[in-house]
Parts: C-alpha cells; structure tokens; sequence
C-alpha cells in the first residue's frame, strides 16, 4: 500500500520539497541581502574623493553646474565617521546610521556603497525628501582613493587627480560657442560675474548664502543664480530695482525681466518700471563698473545674474539737507 502510494504521490511529494528547497534558499538569500553593512575592513583608513560624476560619466550637466569632489572621510567604527568639513577647514565626528542594501547616513547625508575596499571606495548619493528616501539614487556617484593609495602607488595628490576630464572640456566647450552665439543658451558659470568699481559712489556686492541646517548647508544657489546688491550714492534719484540680467562673454550687459509682481498695478507701471531700470543698468552699471564675465573652465561665456539696485541721491552716512 506504501508503495502504490509513493508511486502514485511520488512526483508531487518532488514538488512540494523542490519547493520548500527553492523557499528556503530565497529566504537565505534574501536575507543575505539584507545584511547591513560593515566598514571593519576599512576602518581608519583615511580617503580623499577625487571624482565625483553623473552616469554618463560628466562631471557638469547642461545648466552648467560643475558636480566637485570635495569629501575627505574615515570610517572610524561601523557607528562613527570622521568627515572634513570645508566650512570649518577641520574634521568632525559625525554619527554612522546602517541600513540595509548598502545604504548608509551621516554627515546629513544619505549614501548607498557601490564599491569598497583598502585602496577606493565608490558611493552613490541618495536624494531624501522628509522621512523618505529615494532607493533609486541620483544617479551621482564619488569616487574616493585612500591617501596611501595616492600617494604611494599613483605617486599624484588631490589637486591633481581633481582636475576636470577632456570629456568635461569637450562638453562645456559646446556650451560656450552655444552662449556665446545666442544668450539665450546662458548657462551658470563656475567663476561667477564680477563687478570691479571705477568709482568710489558706487558699490558691488555678491550675496552669498550662509550654510546652515535649514538648507542643509546646500551654498547652490549662489552658483546657479548669482545675485548682487549694488548700491549708486548721488544719483539722480533715490530709487530700487530688482531684475535678471545677461552677462556676455564680452561683458556687455542685456536686461532680461524686472523681478517685481505687476498683477496689481498695470501694464503702465510695468513698462515705467522696466524703462528706468533698464536706464539705470545702461548707464550707472556700464559707465561706472569694469565687469568681468563669468568662466566656466577657464572659458568666458554668458550667464544670466540678478541684480537689486539701490540709488541715493546722497552719498552713504551723508544726512540730506
């Protein structure tokens, strides 16, 4: 009776072990998976990023904005990391948060490990919006070295291995003669605009945004959208204007739009507005300030900047009569 039965069940007794096997062997494997990461074998070794780049292997993308090595890091226990901080020109201990599938959080970043061993570590940037992550990535990957490695078997340094790529030239080369040709293809430039006074009545200042928690020390803005307070003593005038310029490559400047709301006041006071401002920029700014264009790689090219003018009729610390 057994052996009618083994003869009769035998084949779907196969099954139903090739399918426990086949669980059982998943689970292990989803569980290896899912291992959180150890950094033992790295420990206190010391890396330096040198490469940091898009998935096309670009280190810049088509708005201009160069992607810049700048990490310096040392996995000091599997819950502890030591990350330089170029604000502060020192390195600070930050806490280490393991995740599953290679993800990583410190230094208020979130990281996923590509690659690791004693000599490079390759990671890839995590975007994270409130409490989630997107597992996806960014598609931006660093590329670190250890120090030892740099120095003592590719004998170079940092500066040097930093240095932008002949296919990064190639590429911000086609965004020059683009830019140059027609303004509208402006894009942010690395070096950004500068305005030198020929005069002591007027003054030129960038406006630089302070890293901070609140914008999770992201200084971008200053780079893709570079603005400038410019202050005119004894002008015709009191007067302040807000608006968006272009900078050429030959330091010519072309107004763009005024920045002001003119839903509730008219079209008359918009085209007023953009009259004197645009006066100001042609006379003031042209006559009075050298301007420099911005440079991306050593390349002049031109690059759209915002500009708050503020015109006295009398000179600062100067009371009117």
């Amino acid at each position: 009776m057994n052996k009618k039965l083994i003869e009769a069940f035998g084949p779907i007794l196969l099954v139903v072990i090739s399918i426990i096997y086949t669980a059982c062997n998943n689970a292990s494997s989803s569980s290896s998976k899912k291992q959180l990461i150890s950094f033992k074998p790295i420990q206190g070794i010391h890396y330096s990023e040198v490469q940091r780049l898009q998935k096309n292997g670009l280190a810049l993308n088509a708005y201009g904005y160069q992607l810049e090595p700048q990490w310096q890091i040392n996995f000091v226990s599997d819950d502890s990391a030591s990350v330089y901080s170029p604000i502060k020109k020192q390195f600070l201990n930050f806490p280490l948060s393991r995740g599953y599938d290679s993800v990583f959080n410190t230094a208020r970043a979130w990281l996923r490990v590509k690659k690791m061993n004693k000599d490079s570590l390759v990671l890839e940037i995590l975007k994270a919006k409130n409490d989630s992550i997107e597992i996806n990535g960014s598609k931006v990957y660093m590329l670190f070295y250890a120090d030892n490695y740099i120095k003592n078997v590719l004998h170079s340094d940092t500066a040097t291995l930093r240095r932008p790529s002949r296919r990064d030239t190639q590429f911000v080369k086609s965004l020059v003669i683009k830019a140059n040709k027609d303004i509208t293809k402006a894009f942010a430039a690395r070096h950004p605009v500068q305005f030198i006074s020929k005069s002591p009545l007027v003054t030129a200042k960038q406006l630089r945004t302070k890293p901070d928690i609140m914008n999770n020390f992201d200084t971008a803005t200053d780079y893709l959208s570079p603005e400038y307070d410019i202050n005119i003593d004894k002008a015709y005038a009191d007067f302040y204007y807000s608006f968006t310029a272009c900078v050429d490559d030959r330091g010519e400047m072309h107004y763009l739009r005024p920045l002001i709301d003119f839903s509730m006041v008219g079209e008359e006071a918009q085209k007023s507005y953009i009259h004197l401002s645009q006066s100001v920029m042609d006379s003031y700014l042209k006559y009075y300030f050298k301007i420099i264009p911005g440079t991306t790689l050593g390349f002049m090219h031109s690059s759209n900047i915002t500009l708050h003018v503020q015109g006295k009729t009398s000179a600062r610390g100067e009371s009117k009569k």
